[in-house]
């Protein structure tokens, strides 16, 4: 696993969650190193006054083209991990995602997680709705409403806001759910042979981050530590880089 200066500091949650994901890979997928703009691995900066600090971790595989882990902190008050794995559109599979925002007084103010469809028709292949459909209904006492731009995402998509403990263990179990069934079904799954099929993988992606770089809430943040040009650069590049 890889260290973080950064991971000891923050959320509980984010901590649990970030070791999560990487151990899920790490046991589930042939790792192998993805090359980060050497400027973009680790980065400080200041929002309002306080320190902002981002360290990204990439890897890549057979079946994923980029999978990757970014952690995030303003000073004290705020925490954020975002996870996606990108899927090489030679292998039809959905895009993972979760992210988690933590606040002042250790509360977390979002949660997401989703196995989004990846393609034209946006629906996810009948292996992963029978799977997830089979998973224990969860309830959390606090759901969110997802944004207006956010039609990417499934019918499995799970938003809340954890109250307590309990539900942030139940939201981090689910988390673990998707992963596993998600690393499990790529590693068994043959590579597309239809040159349609691949360029509706494509486009699939290349919607998916149109609509992620919609976020505006994200592209105010980095606006305002680091300009708007470098923060164009980084939701297209490192966040949501379409470009396969």
């Amino acid at each position: 696993m890889a260290t973080s200066f950064l991971r000891t500091r923050q959320h509980p949650l984010i901590q649990k969650l970030a070791n999560c994901i990487e151990e899920t890979w790490q046991n589930n997928l042939g790792l192998e190193p993805y090359l980060i703009p050497k400027d973009l691995g680790y980065i400080e900066g200041h929002l309002e006054g306080e320190k902002l600090i981002i360290e990204n971790l990439c890897y890549q595989t057979k079946q994923f083209r980029k999978l990757h882990l970014e952690l995030a902190q303003v000073g004290n008050g705020l925490d954020i991990l975002h996870c996606v794995m990108f899927p090489n559109p030679e292998y039809a599979l959905p895009i993972f995602g979760a992210d988690i925002v933590g606040g002042r007084g250790g509360m977390i103010s979002a949660a997401i997680a989703d196995l989004s469809p990846s393609n034209l028709e946006r629906s996810l292949p009948a292996n992963y709705q029978e799977k997830l459909a089979n998973l224990k209904n969860i309830e959390f006492s606090q759901p969110r409403a997802l944004p207006e731009w956010a039609d990417i995402f499934s019918e499995f998509c799970l938003f809340v806001r954890p109250a307590g403990v309990e539900e942030e263990q139940a939201f981090l179990q689910r988390v673990q759910d998707f992963l596993t069934i998600h690393c499990q079904i790529a590693t068994n799954l043959e590579p597309l042979t239809s040159d349609v099929e691949v360029a509706s993988a494509i486009a699939g992606q290349q919607y998916y981050c149109a609509k992620q770089q919609q976020n505006d809430k994200t592209r105010r943040v980095l606006e305002k530590s680091f300009g708007e040009e470098w923060a164009e650069r980084y939701m297209t590049s490192m966040l949501f880089d379409s470009v396969i």
